[in-house]
């Protein structure tokens, strides 16, 4: 079974075409870019001020109350709400990148949330002693102390829409699911087999870049994910030197 994965995997005709391994690839990448893009940008902002003001706890508890639902069964659920209303490929498209966007916001609203809320409560207050206004010590102190905890809801998010995204082709919907369900169709698990390798090898992939770009973008002295207070006090001073907006 393993040599036949193996062969399967290595055969150059499975990756050619529209349902080649390489097209699966880049469809999977992008229903999962575009969703946890659309995530990030409604998840980071609600949580950075949820954090920064303390106010608005209960959205988070909302958000949280979704992963209790089933994955496959809300994507039905959306699928048949669209697919009156939606003509051609939009129709199943649509409901696909709702429901990751769905699973991706809690992990992301939460990092968001933790990272702001637990910045060192002496270094926002040196910081609007400084003068500083609120939004100035959100984005120049306490989003830069929250980068490690973003960047680990960014990644969890990440991890869970490549995983979740293989039931999309359950609804006709393309990337590498297609090996698992089509696979199951026909009786052909060795396919089976080789696209929930495909799915593991590219949620390592991405994760190891998502680490990579965090190591990159974080400062050394806070790529920890609770750095201490010292260190959160030096983005006070880092945030001290920088030109007034």
């Amino acid at each position: 079974m393993i040599g036949q994965v193996w062969r399967w995997l290595i055969d150059g005709a499975n990756w050619q075409g529209s349902t080649g391994i390489t097209h699966r690839l880049l469809e999977h990448l992008e229903y999962t870019g575009e969703s946890v893009l659309i995530a990030a940008v409604i998840a980071l902002p609600i949580g950075a001020v949820i954090g920064h003001s303390g106010r608005g706890k209960w959205i988070l508890s909302a958000a949280n109350a979704f992963r209790a639902i089933p994955s496959l069964g809300l994507l039905f659920v959306v699928a048949m709400w669209f697919v009156s209303r939606l003509t051609s490929d939009a129709a199943y498209l649509v409901p696909t990148i709702v429901v990751l966007v769905i699973l991706a916001i809690p992990p992301l609203l939460a990092g968001a949330y933790s990272g702001v809320s637990e910045v060192d409560p002496a270094a926002r207050d040196a910081a609007f002693g400084m003068g500083m206004t609120g939004p100035q010590v959100l984005a120049r102190v306490e989003l830069p102390c929250a980068l490690p905890l973003i960047f680990s809801g960014l990644r969890s998010a990440a991890l869970q829409v490549i995983a979740t995204a293989t039931i999309a082709a359950a609804i006709s919907v393309g990337g590498l699911g297609r090996y698992l369900i089509d696979g199951l169709a026909n009786s052909d698990y060795v396919q089976m087999a080789g696209g929930a390798i495909l799915v593991a090898a590219l949620a390592l992939v991405v994760d190891g870049v998502l680490a990579a770009l965090q190591r990159l973008l974080v400062p050394g002295g806070l790529r920890s994910a609770r750095p201490s207070r010292h260190k959160r006090r030096a983005a006070v001073a880092e945030a001290r030197s920088a030109p007034a907006a």
